[in-house]
């Protein structure tokens, strides 16, 4: 087969998605499905609705369009905020837009009166994560903004957690951002029906033993996708860890020193070379580097360990291990990794639908964070 590829297991995704959407549906939490990571993938988005999440969301147009292409007709948010000259595009493939900016929503419902349409704007609100979002004690301010304009209306608020940050937000957190959603109500006499609490990194809580008050939904993209917490980065029980694979060609593999000094030979002619230290170790060059993707995010398999990478080459103590030329290393990734191997024109993404054998799920060790079940 071609290499470098992402193999993708649809079935694990879609299981993943439904252990989730059920678990956090007894709590009275809805789940969107997060599809920036792989590029709006639509068959991971299909995996992703076969799973019962109540829609999706991506955070580039370019996804969504090609999701649209593909007959996904399900609503699509769009979590990043729009760029000014991208409104036209959000308006007419997007449900509904996460917004921090006044301007911007005042474009978009410019766009959406000429489009002759009514788009649902989402106010993303400042929880201490310091990527984007409106002050709290500007949120009423904007609110009413955005119901006193023509095209656009209030859906609801959200927030980001463990974004840029690793803090994982607490029911403090939560019960901040319901008191919120109660005041926008009573500022604006508008419903605040969508209250999205964040994503993956609000497992932890919301399937904890704490009142969820009016959070009522969640973003979900790397608990799905990867069955990890992004803030532990431990897997979560119950659910698969392996719906993505990476496999990479060996192009070179042979026993070489640690490291190998330059001295000279014959300094009368400045002539050098190159010396062994004499620990001898199997090293294997494989045909993938930091363009295909985040190298420092790829598990190797057990006993293998990352030298370093280029660009085009990444090299593997492969320990006692003597792989051949031309062999494949299966190789496992974190979110950022897959979110470059899927963005990458020179991996190739083969989809797999087989389902795991009786629909049971492997428990993935003592360390996980949650147990789903």
């Amino acid at each position: 087969m071609i290499a470098p590829r992402v193999e993708i297991d649809l079935g694990k995704i879609t299981q993943n998605a439904r252990c989730l959407v059920r678990r956090l549906g007894a709590r009275g939490i809805s789940v969107t499905g997060v599809t920036k990571a792989v590029c709006g993938h639509p068959d991971v988005a299909q995996a992703m609705l076969g799973g019962g999440v109540a829609g999706l969301a991506d955070a580039r147009v370019r996804n969504v369009t090609r999701m649209r292409a593909a007959g996904i007709a399900c609503p699509i948010s769009m979590i990043r905020a729009p760029m000014v000259h991208e409104t036209r595009d959000v308006i007419r493939c997007c449900d509904a837009s996460y917004n921090t900016e006044t301007g911007t929503i005042l474009k978009l419902g410019s766009v959406a009166r000429k489009e002759g349409t009514e788009h649902h704007v989402v106010l993303n609100v400042e929880m201490g994560d310091l990527r984007d979002g409106i002050m709290p004690e500007d949120l009423n301010d904007v609110a009413l903004l955005v119901v006193a304009t023509p095209g656009v209306a209030l859906k609801g608020i959200a927030a980001n957690f463990a974004c840029m940050g690793d803090v994982a937000p607490t029911a403090w957190d939560m019960a901040k951002l319901s008191r919120l959603a109660d005041q926008v109500e009573g500022a604006c006499g508008s419903n605040v029906a969508l209250v999205s609490g964040g994503g993956s990194a609000n497992l932890a809580w919301a399937l904890g033993d704490g009142a969820t008050g009016r959070i009522n939904s969640l973003r979900l993209g790397e608990a799905i996708l990867l069955g990890i917490d992004p803030v532990s980065g431990l897997p979560i029980n119950g659910l698969h860890t392996d719906a993505f694979a990476l496999f990479a060609e060996v192009i070179e593999a042979r026993p070489k020193p640690s490291s190998m000094p330059m001295r000279p030979s014959a300094p009368k002619y400045g002539k050098l070379e190159l010396v062994s230290n004499g620990d001898q170790r199997h090293r294997a060059v494989l045909a993938i580097g930091q363009q295909d993707t985040d190298v420092s995010g790829l598990r190797f398999p057990s006993g293998f360990g990352c030298i370093g990478a280029t660009s085009d080459h990444t090299i593997v103590d492969t320990g006692r291990a003597d792989l051949s030329v031309g062999s494949e290393m299966k190789i496992g990734m974190s979110y950022s990794a897959l979110m470059r191997a899927m963005s990458a024109p020179d991996v190739e993404k083969v989809v797999r639908h087989g389902l795991p054998v009786n629909g049971t799920v492997t428990d993935t060790g003592p360390q996980s964070l949650l147990r789903l079940v």
